[in-house]
């Protein structure tokens, strides 16, 4: 007679989290600035408002926007400012940065939301690979929420886990 093969993961209390399971629909764009200016380096204000009056602003419908100017120019914060202020009617979330940082803020909202009360006194599992661009903060944001209730937190998968946190 063999031994049943049991399944020990799927039989343990452990609850695997996936951040990958959080993310946000709506494309992620980068709107850099640079050939809004003159010679790619100066910021003519009259230019400017004007070209930002003219612009199709409703092409960002439903995305994320992360501004940016790639160029050595030095930009005032209103430019910025201004031209958010012309995305907030269309886009779910403007920031001035990188995709990155655009991805850690994304997540900041949603974490800030996350109900962790399921997980009380659970062994979480917060799971270590994705296929969509979770940023490194988001894990540790995460870990943050989770350590006042959880029992314990691991990362990685249930087969291969590393220990973070235990509730002594």
């Amino acid at each position: 007679m063999q031994d049943e093969i049991i399944n020990r993961v799927a039989n343990s209390k452990l609850v695997t989290i996936n951040l990958e399971d959080y993310y946000p629909e709506g494309k992620r764009v980068l709107f850099d600035i640079k050939d809004w200016l003159f010679e790619g380096l100066v910021l003519r204000e009259k230019d400017f408002r004007e070209q930002t009056n003219q612009f199709d602003w409703s092409q960002y419908k439903d995305m994320y926007v992360a501004l940016t100017c790639s160029s050595d120019a030095i930009i005032p914060a209103w430019a910025f400012i201004l031209i958010s202020i012309n995305l907030e009617p269309f886009t779910k979330k403007t920031v001035i940065g990188n995709l990155d940082l655009l991805e850690t803020s994304i997540y900041q909202e949603v974490l800030e939301n996350l109900d962790v009360s399921e997980f009380a006194n659970k062994p979480i599992i917060i799971k270590g690979c994705s296929n969509k661009p979770v940023p490194l903060n988001a894990y540790v944001m995460l870990a943050t929420k989770l350590k006042p209730v959880a029992q314990s937190i691991m990362y990685g998968e249930a087969c291969s886990s590393v220990p973070l946190f235990k509730n002594k």
